[in-house]
This record gives C-alpha cells, sequence and structure tokens, in this order.
C-alpha cells in the first residue's frame, strides 16, 4: 500500500514522541527495524495489516496515522474521565494534569 508520504512522517514523530527507538517500534510491531526504516523515509509499501499493527504499538488510531485527524487511542477514555468533573472543579484537573506531563516529559529527557 502506497500512501503520501506523510504517513511514515507521522510514524516517526510519533515513535519518537514516545521514546521509541526504530528497533523498539519494530519488535512491538513484529516487523523489521529495516521495513520501519524503509516505512518511514517512504522507501517502502505496506499492507494495511502491517499499519494496523504500527498503530496498535504506538496506541494510536489508523485514521490518526493515515490522516493526522481523528482520537488517539486513549483520548475517548481521558474525555470521558475528564466530563465527570463538574465546571467548577476543572481547574485543578488541569493542574494536575500539567505536573503528571511534565514528571513524563522529564522521566523521558533523563532516559535519552
Amino acid at each position: 500500500m502506497k500512501l503520501d508520504k506523510s504517513v511514515g512522517e507521522r510514524i516517526m514523530i510519533l515513535r519518537n514522541e514516545r521514546g521509541y527507538t526504530r528497533k523498539t517500534l519494530a519488535e512491538l510491531a513484529g516487523i523489521s527495524s529495516k521495513f520501519l526504516y524503509e516505512i518511514e523515509t517512504n522507501k517502502k509499501g505496506f499492507s494495511a495489516y502491517t499499519l494496523q499493527r504500527i498503530a496498535k504499538a504506538l496506541e494510536v488510531s489508523l485514521d490518526y496515522i493515515m490522516t493526522g485527524k481523528g482520537a488517539r487511542a486513549y483520548d475517548d477514555i481521558i474525555f470521558d474521565i475528564i466530563y465527570k468533573f463538574k465546571p467548577d472543579a476543572l481547574e485543578p484537573v488541569k493542574e494536575l494534569l500539567e505536573i503528571v506531563y511534565k514528571i513524563a516529559a522529564g522521566r523521558q529527557e533523563m532516559e535519552q
């Protein structure tokens, strides 16, 4: 399956956001790191099955990988939790999420 160049670029961006090496993502998706490199650089086509395995490993929807639009895997779960809060309680939730994000970003920086 040949798709536009942005599909491979999107896979590479998502892989880097998660702190995965090409080898790690390839292992999670059940493909070789060389094949993943060829996908990311638009040098080789791939099957829908391969794309589905990459999306699952990256925890995003196929729609997101193909178009850059659509929900990532946990969006609906997170939104459902947030919607349970009353509007006046959202500010502390936002602050807590920002703290969690900073901790996670700091951990990723330390691992690199």
